[in-house]
């Protein structure tokens, strides 16, 4: 059996991080989340296969990075490492600056939030037979 494949889930709504951990956590991934980027990019030296990134975080009465900043860490550190961001905003002109930035994928949070999410990580690892 192959090894798990280590995913690194980022979101400030703890609902969505519960979610995703649900489904996508068993034999073929392992899933660690965070509340926050900050904490994310200080764990990056465990070389996660793919990041699930929200695309905006709030904190109150504290300034948090938000996911466009994040993610162009997570590239300065490890340009290979896919990542596919989430967002409760689907505007055009976010997505294709994110496209041309190199994210693998954009998943809207909406009622299909987990069926999408799951077609986006199948891209990243396809099932091989």
């Amino acid at each position: 059996m192959s090894e798990k494949k280590l995913v690194f889930v980022v979101d400030d709504d703890a609902f969505i991080l519960n979610l995703v951990q649900k489904r996508l956590d068993g034999d073929e991934m392992s899933i660690v989340t965070f509340s926050y980027g900050e904490e994310c990019l200080e764990q990056l030296s465990r070389n996660p296969e793919l990041v699930i990134l929200d695309y905006l975080f709030y904190k109150k009465d504290e300034e948090v990075m938000g996911g466009m900043e994040i993610f162009t860490r997570i590239r300065e550190y490890n340009e290979d490492i896919p990542v596919i961001m989430l967002s409760g905003q689907d505007k055009g002109d976010v997505v294709l600056e994110l496209a041309r930035k190199g994210i693998v994928d954009y998943v809207i949070k909406d009622e299909s939030l987990i069926d999408n999410l799951l077609i986006a990580v199948e891209d990243v690892f396809p099932k091989i037979d």
